[in-house]
C-alpha cells in the first residue's frame, strides 16, 4: 500500500523543469468549482465499478480506495450498484470479498489489513465485524512489533506503521469513538514522531535513531500520510511536529499550486499532501499554500480533472485519467484525510453500517487483545488471539486462555485464576495489590474489574490495564 507511481515517473523526472513551470488555468478554487469537482469525480469513480459490483482488482493498485473518496464526497458505497442492481452493490460485494478465507492472499502483509480497515470503515462495514471469521483490527494487531513497540510490520517499512496509526485512529466504532486504548495510540504516535526528518517531513523508510537518515530529504506523499496519522489520533494541528511538517510542505509549493515531489508535479503527491493538511485542520487554500501566482494545491488538483468526465490525470501532460489519481485527487478536494465516516445511504432500507453481531459457534475467529501493566510502552503487549467460540459470545477467560498461542507471542504468559469465572487477580506475573488491580475494557469503553466471566462479543477489542 505505499503509493506506487506509474511508469510515467521516468517521464516526470525528465520533464521536471516543464512541470515546475506549468500553471493551470483559473484562480483559487471556489466553492462552486469544488462542488462540481466532487460531483463529476463521483460519477467517474462509479464508472470504475465492475459488472459484478466489485472495486477490488487483481494485482497492482486496487480501486478499493474509491470507498474512501466516495464517502468523503457524500456517496454511500451501498448506493453504488452496476446498472442499478442493488444485489451487486459495492458494499455487499466488498464485504464478501474481505470475509472470504482466501483474502487477501497466501502471503499477506500488514498494509493489506490497514488498507482494508480504512476502506471498510468508509464503506460502512465495521472493520472489526466484517464476518464471523474476519476482524480487521485483530488482523492488524497480529503485526505488532514486540521488540519495537509502536511499529506494525517490519519497522524498516515505516509506511506500515503510519497506516497502522491511520487505521486505528481513523476507523472508529459505529458510535464514532476510538476503539482501542489510548496507550496503544500513544505508543504508535511516539514511533511516528521519532521518524520525523530534520526538514520536518517523513519518508517511507525508518529513520528513527539514525542521524544520517533523519538528515535526508523527505517525501511529499509520506509527509501528508504521517501528518494525517498523527492528527486523526488526537495530535492538534498546533503541535510542533505538525507545524514543522506544514512548513516543509509550504517550502515545496510551486507556482502551479503543486508540490515539488520527487516524482514531479502530480495528482497523487498533491492528494496525499492535501489530505494531511485536511486531517490537521490546515487550510490548503490559505495564505501559506497560495503560490505567488495565486494558485493553491486544490486549484492544481481541479486543473488535473477532466471535464465533464470527472477523472483526474496523474501528470499534467497525461491525456487520460488514472483511477488511482482520481481517488487521491477527489478525496483531497472534498476536504478529507485518508478515510471518512460512511454517509447515510439513499437506498431504501439500507443501514449506514453493516456488521456481524455474534460469533458463529465452531467458526475460528480473531480478537484483538491489549495488555498494559502500567509501566509504560515497554509493558504494553498487543496481539491477535485466535479462538473458536462455542456460542454467540465468549468470555474474557476464554480469550486469555487462547492467548497462550496468540500472534505475536508473549501477550499473555500467565493468568490467575486459570479456570472458572472469578476475578483476575494476577496477569503476566503482576498481581493485584492494594488499590492497583487489573481492569477490563471492551472497545475502549469504561473499564471495570477484570473477571474471567466478562462477556466478550464478536469484534470487541479487549484491553486489560493494571492500575488504580
Amino acid at each position: 500500500m505505499p503509493l506506487r507511481h506509474s511508469s510515467a515517473t521516468v517521464v516526470a523526472l525528465a520533464a521536471g523543469a516543464l512541470l515546475l513551470s506549468a500553471v493551470p488555468a483559473g484562480a483559487t478554487a471556489s466553492p462552486a468549482q469544488i462542488a462540481t469537482s466532487k460531483s463529476t469525480g463521483v460519477t467517474y469513480l462509479k464508472s470504475l465499478q465492475a459488472a459484478d459490483g466489485s472495486y477490488v482488482t487483481g494485482g497492482g493498485l486496487s480501486n478499493e480506495w474509491a470507498f474512501s473518496a466516495l464517502a468523503a464526497a457524500g456517496t454511500a458505497a451501498v448506493d453504488v450498484a452496476p446498472g442499478g442492481d442493488t444485489s451487486k452493490n459495492a458494499r455487499t460485494v466488498y464485504r464478501n470479498q474481505l470475509a472470504a478465507t482466501t483474502w487477501p492472499s497466501a502471503s499477506p502483509v500488514v498494509t493489506d489489513y490497514e488498507r482494508a480497515t480504512l476502506n471498510a470503515y468508509a464503506a460502512g462495514i465495521d472493520p472489526a465485524r466484517v464476518g464471523p471469521g474476519r476482524n480487521l483490527i485483530a488482523d492488524l494487531a497480529a503485526y505488532w512489533q514486540t521488540a519495537e513497540p509502536g511499529y506494525y510490520g517490519p519497522s524498516a517499512n515505516f509506511n506500515g506503521t503510519v497506516f497502522g496509526l491511520l487505521a486505528l485512529g481513523g476507523a472508529r466504532t459505529q458510535g464514532g469513538t476510538q476503539r482501542v486504548p489510548q496507550a496503544l495510540i500513544d505508543a504508535t504516535v511516539t514511533a511516528v514522531r521519532a521518524n520525523q526528518h530534520n526538514d520536518g517531513g517523513w519518508n517511507y523508510g525508518k529513520a528513527a535513531g539514525n542521524p544520517t537518515a533523519l538528515a535526508q530529504g523527505s517525501d511529499i506523499d509520506m509527509t501528508g500520510a504521517a501528518m494525517a496519522s498523527l492528527c486523526s489520533s488526537g495530535v492538534p494541528g498546533t503541535d510542533a511536529a505538525i507545524v514543522a511538517a506544514k512548513n516543509f510542505l509550504k517550502g515545496k509549493l510551486i507556482s502551479s499550486g503543486a508540490f515539488n515531489s520527487m516524482f514531479g508535479a502530480n495528482t497523487d503527491s498533491n492528494g496525499w499532501a492535501v489530505s494531511g493538511l485536511n486531517a490537521c485542520g490546515i487550510n490548503p487554500q490559505g495564505a501559506d499554500f497560495t503560490s505567488g501566482s495565486g494558485r493553491t494545491p486544490i486549484d492544481f488538483l481541479i486543473a488535473q480533472q477532466f471535464k465533464p468526465a470527472g477523472g483526474f490525470k496523474y501528470l499534467p501532460t497525461d491525456t487520460s485519467p488514472s483511477p488511482y489519481a482520481s481517488v487521491d485527487g477527489l478525496r483531497a478536494v472534498t476536504g478529507a484525510g485518508f478515510t471518512a465516516a460512511p454517509p447515510a445511504p439513499t437506498t431504501a432500507g439500507a443501514p449506514t453500517w453493516v456488521a456481524t453481531t455474534a460469533f458463529t459457534a465452531g467458526t475460528a475467529t480473531r480478537v484483538a487483545l491489549v495488555v498494559d501493566n502500567g509501566t509504560g510502552t515497554a509493558g504494553l503487549k498487543v496481539c491477535a488471539v485466535t479462538l473458536t467460540p462455542t456460542g454467540g459470545t465468549t468470555t474474557l477467560g476464554a480469550v486469555l486462555d487462547a492467548a497462550a498461542t496468540a500472534t505475536p507471542s508473549g501477550c499473555v504468559t500467565s493468568v490467575t485464576p486459570s479456570t472458572g469465572g472469578g476475578t483476575v487477580t494476577a496477569l503476566n506475573g503482576t498481581a493485584n495489590s492494594g488499590g492497583s488491580t487489573w481492569k477490563a475494557s471492551l472497545d475502549n469503553a469504561a473499564a471495570t474489574a477484570a473477571t474471567r466471566a466478562t462477556v466478550v462479543n464478536v469484534g470487541d477489542t479487549v484491553s486489560l490495564r493494571y492500575g488504580s
